[in-house]
């Protein structure tokens, strides 16, 4: 009995992780209608619903609410444990998820973490790109990265790049037809490339500041993407002024196929930093990578 209701809240806390029994199914490799009835079953038992079945989602009731936040962790943890016992093994192994921007991987993330790959083939490591700012405990990511502004006070955070500093660009042909910009307000007289962030929903406000002065800048334009490689195609195109971390768009700068406006008032950042909960304990697999990450 013990096994099975145990089994049971494994079902549970998957099916309300993954929003779906099929994706939940696919997880624990069982089939749909095993969990679902595996689920009634111990609703039945309960005398409670836990879950709210619609046509196109799962979610969890407040109950169901409840008892995720409860046991959820406790899977985790089981789970952490079983990897940490590779500790034991001649060779690390075990699966790491990290979610970031598409720069930061492809300039840091990917250079760094690729030999660790290389090194030991039992590690697996899950990239996930989003602009969003992920809760990274709900969405189960071992960590993250942001640059450091960002990052919530109650999170580990290891800086893993220099600072960074923002730049406003376009190509020279947009300026062959527009007034070079003077001062960041003259940003809404130009069409501006924009970024929207999936998780908010919201537009990225354009912040600069000068001499201890900030402004900040609510752009319009023609485009407007999730993700920052589009940004720089547009740019590269004329189709206006975009507004990334200066690393984006350093080789075009350097060849002149775009060009810098604003830059005295472009503000620095404290750079990239992976950040991860206090309190989750961490498997062999990821401390290599926070290592490799660190160095």
């Amino acid at each position: 009995m013990a096994r099975r209701n145990l089994n049971d809240l494994l079902a549970f806390v998957t099916v309300a992780r993954e929003g779906s029994f099929t994706r939940a199914g696919a997880v624990l490799g069982v089939s749909q209608s095993a969990l679902s009835q595996a689920i009634k079953a111990m609703e039945e038992r309960l005398e409670i619903r836990l879950l709210t079945r619609t046509t196109r989602s799962v979610s969890p009731t407040p109950a169901g609410e409840r008892l995720l936040q409860a046991i959820g962790n406790r899977f985790d943890e089981i789970e952490a444990e079983l990897d940490a016992l590779t500790e034991l093994r001649d060779k690390p192994a075990g699966s790491v998820r990290l979610t970031s921007g598409d720069h930061v991987l492809r300039t840091i993330l990917l250079p760094k973490l690729l030999p660790v790959m290389h090194r030991y083939p039992d590690i697996h490591i899950e990239f996930d790109v989003s602009y969003g700012l992920r809760d990274i405990v709900a969405d189960r990511f071992d960590a993250g990265v942001r640059l450091g502004e960002s990052i919530d006070k109650d999170m580990i955070a290891l800086p893993i790049s220099p600072k960074l500093r923002m730049a406003a660009v376009a190509s020279p042909g947009y300026f062959e037809k527009h007034p070079v910009p003077k001062t960041p307000g003259d940003l809404t007289q130009h069409n501006c490339i924009n970024i929207r962030f999936p998780t908010s929903g919201g537009l990225y406000v354009w912040e600069f500041v000068r001499r201890g002065r900030q402004v900040n800048v609510r752009v319009d334009g023609q485009a407007t993407f999730n993700t920052s490689p589009h940004m720089v195609l547009a740019a590269l195109d004329g189709l206006g002024i975009a507004f990334l971390p200066e690393e984006e768009f350093a080789p075009h700068i350097e060849e002149g196929r775009l060009v810098r406006v604003l830059q005295d008032w472009c503000p620095l950042f404290s750079g990239y930093h992976l950040y991860y909960p206090s309190r989750r304990q961490h498997s062999p697999a990821f401390s290599l990578v926070v290592d490799a990450l660190r160095s």
